[in-house]
């Protein structure tokens, strides 16, 4: 099938010296002062997720992470619920001004926004990203009789 490797002492000798010369990682505390929030609202559920402005994630929560099964989770009452959860997570980490991105369309859109700018955050803007089709479906071809 394939070839086996022989391993020698001075390859088994080498990996633990490397080990020991690298420090251990210390965690260190993120402030994340400026943040992203990205929303997307879809008929089926409502995703929100809070990234720092290089784009790395903080904290995000879903409908479906909070519960909510089946048609509940694309009503507005679970979107604002999905906004302040994601806002409890992410406020460890000093988090004052919020850019909000929405995504999509669905019932919780307007909700999820009140949501974030409920609870004492400065949102900078509100922006939509809504992806738009352009050109359509394919037209069907005609009819030969």
């Amino acid at each position: 099938m394939g070839k086996k490797k022989v391993i020698t002492n001075s390859e088994t000798d080498n990996k633990p010296a490397e080990q020991a010369a690298s420090a251990p990682k210390k965690s260190v505390k993120r402030n994340v002062i400026n943040g992203v929030a990205h929303v997307s609202v879809s008929y089926n559920n409502t995703i929100i997720c809070i990234s720092d402005t290089k784009g790395e994630v903080v904290s995000w929560a879903s409908a479906g992470s909070l519960g909510f099964k089946g048609t509940k989770k694309s009503t507005p009452y679970a979107a604002n619920l999905v906004a302040k959860t994601v806002l409890e997570k992410a406020a460890k980490f000093n988090l004052t001004n919020i850019k909000v991105i929405v995504k999509g369309i669905g019932p919780g859109r307007e909700s999820a926004i009140r949501g974030l700018a409920g609870t004492g955050l400065n949102v900078i803007s509100i922006q939509d990203n809504t992806p738009i089709a352009h050109n359509g479906v394919r037209k069907p071809k005609p009819r030969r009789v």
